[in-house]
């Protein structure tokens, strides 16, 4: 592989950090680069080495939050598991639905929820302190479980579709939503991997290459979240639900 080419590459792995600790949808970049760099490269390769580079930065994101943010552990445990359970059941079920049929529905969920998050100007801009109780917990798993499968199944906007489910459900504000949704992002991710690595569609030396580049990516990331707090998440989330949106919209009507 060209030099040119792995730097591109390894740019492309920063960026995608850099928006992914911040607001998830660090897929969005990696990729389509991926598929640019490598035409001929089966489709769950480009996937496995995709989730390879995207779990460091994940991992490097999960831990800082947690460290700047104060989270509870029973809720990390429960989004934890039941977001890796069921995404790994979703990647064992993804020949059972057809993705066509997921793309209208995924698309009318990003809009409404963009929607409702640019009409509700205080949405996720407060954080309510709640004392952890079994409901929280329940509606946690129920969060992980459903988000969980979606990724396993299709995976477009799930970091989005955590922070809101978190926002909503769990009244947290933008920052606290994001820190939540790593920790269920990374399960994921570590799913998926548990599928490609076994089954040989890793390629290891590019993906640790761009692991490296996301996990500085991600470091970047996440300090500019907490320096500028939930208004700026808040904005970085629109703009990657409308780019989601547009993407999906593009490949339903256009391709």
């Amino acid at each position: 592989m060209e030099m040119e080419v792995i730097l591109s590459l390894i740019f492309f792995a920063f960026t995608a950090g850099a928006i992914d600790a911040a607001v998830g949808g660090g897929g969005l970049i990696q990729i389509p680069a991926l598929m640019g760099a490598l035409p001929h490269t089966a489709t769950a390769t480009i996937f496995g080495t995709n989730k390879l580079a995207s779990i460091c930065g994940t991992a490097s994101a999960a831990f800082t939050y947690m460290r700047q943010v104060k989270l509870e552990w029973k809720l990390l445990a429960v989004i934890a598991v039941t977001a890796c359970i069921s995404s790994f059941g979703g990647a064992a079920c993804v020949a059972m639905i057809p993705q066509h049929v997921l793309r209208p529905f995924v698309l009318f969920m990003l809009i409404v929820i963009a929607l409702y998050t640019l009409m509700k100007k205080q949405f996720g801009q407060v954080h309510f302190q709640q004392e952890l109780s079994r409901k929280m917990l329940i509606t946690a798993g129920i969060g992980g479980v459903l988000i969980g499968f979606y990724d396993g199944i299709f995976g477009p906007g799930t970091g989005s579709f955590f922070i809101f489910f978190f926002i909503k459900y769990l009244k947290v504000d933008f920052l606290h939503a994001s820190a939540l949704s790593k920790i269920g992002n990374f399960m994921t991710n570590f799913a998926a991997l548990s599928f490609f690595i076994p089954t040989g569609h890793v390629l290891f030396s590019l993906g640790l290459m761009m692991a490296v580049a996301n996990v500085c990516g991600s470091i970047l990331g996440v300090k500019m979240a907490l320096k500028y707090g939930s208004g700026f998440i808040r904005i970085l989330f629109l703009i990657l639900v409308s780019v989601l949106i547009c993407r999906l919209a593009y490949q339903m009507f256009l391709m």
